[in-house]
């Protein structure tokens, strides 16, 4: 009897571990974050770029206007744009807007959460957490998938959505 409670305890025990490793979503007031990641850095880079999924569930607008981690001395809402025909970086001072309803995706090349003054590189499979900070919804604490140094998209979690009509900012949808 001993051994099927220990069995049943190391099988429960196993289950929330797993369940843990692949929950990648999170949900404070009515914003959802879905997938955050990065990528690995070479020693002595001192930027690192996050990504994710942000969807406004709710009837009012929200923004991202901040970001905090243990492992960057600095985190920034940051947008990458084209102007006059030049790629450029810049800080979005307001954070960035969420509309009711929109799905906003920061990726590679466009919105992104800055991970500045890194204290050391960021390593593949070893996630790290930043707090992102809504206007409204507040703070919440979300593990970074630390994803290959060339990495285009999350592994972790991934799906098709070109069905489900989500709206990435600005009208674009897949």
């Amino acid at each position: 009897m001993t051994y099927i409670r220990i069995l049943t305890a190391l099988t429960l025990s196993l289950s929330a571990y797993v369940s843990s490793a692949v929950a990648h979503d999170y949900k404070i007031g009515s914003m959802a974050i879905d997938h955050p990641w990065t990528r690995a850095t070479p020693g002595g880079a001192k930027v690192g770029g996050g990504y994710l999924t942000i969807k406004n569930m709710g009837s009012e607008p929200d923004r991202l206007v901040a970001g905090a981690a243990d492992f960057a001395g600095k985190v920034e809402i940051h947008e990458m744009a084209m102007k006059d025909g030049v790629m450029r970086m810049r800080r979005l001072p307001a954070g960035l807007e969420i509309p009711p309803g929109a799905t906003v995706e920061l990726k590679p090349g466009g919105y992104h959460v800055m991970f500045m003054q890194l204290k050391a590189p960021l390593v593949e499979g070893d996630p790290v957490t930043a707090t992102l900070t809504f206007e409204k919804a507040g703070a919440i604490d979300v593990e970074f998938a630390v994803e290959a140094v060339g990495a285009r998209g999350s592994d972790a979690g991934k799906m098709d959505h070109s069905g489900h009509g989500m709206s990435h900012g600005k009208g674009k949808t897949h």
